[in-house]
């Protein structure tokens, strides 16, 4: 997966030294980046003590909010795959104490279960 597939809003694996220098400003003492992927222009960058979801805003893209969220407080997750007429496939990240979840966008492909297992790998082995 390269750029095309990031421009199409399929997600793609990224290189983890660039983003560490991006978000070496908001990584705590011992906090390792160990998996990261790339839609669009938004980040899931997956350390070994959270979630940071990193949501580029405006047409620049010089807002950013950073969504961090501890493994332990992901209360669920889903996955809404892309039928013959709805193109776009959907995940949700549910966090304890909100009522709406963390909703980001994929179009149809297989990259959406890529994020999914990487979401169950860390949150389940916790």
């Amino acid at each position: 997966m390269g750029l095309l597939d990031g421009l199409m809003g399929n997600a793609s694996e990224i290189n983890l030294t660039e983003v560490e220098k991006e978000l070496e400003v908001i990584l705590i003492d011992g906090e390792v980046i160990e998996k990261g992927y790339k839609l669009i222009r938004d980040l899931f960058i997956f350390t070994n003590t959270r979630l940071i979801v990193v949501d580029k805003q405006g047409v620049t893209g010089k807002k950013i909010e950073y969504h961090s969220v501890p493994y332990k407080s992901i209360t669920h997750f889903s996955v809404e795959t892309a039928g013959t007429f709805d193109l776009d496939a959907e995940l949700k990240i549910w966090v304890s104490s909100t009522a709406e979840p963390i909703k980001k966008q994929f179009k149809k492909d297989k990259s959406i279960f890529d994020v999914q297992k990487a979401i169950a790998t860390y949150v389940l082995k916790r």
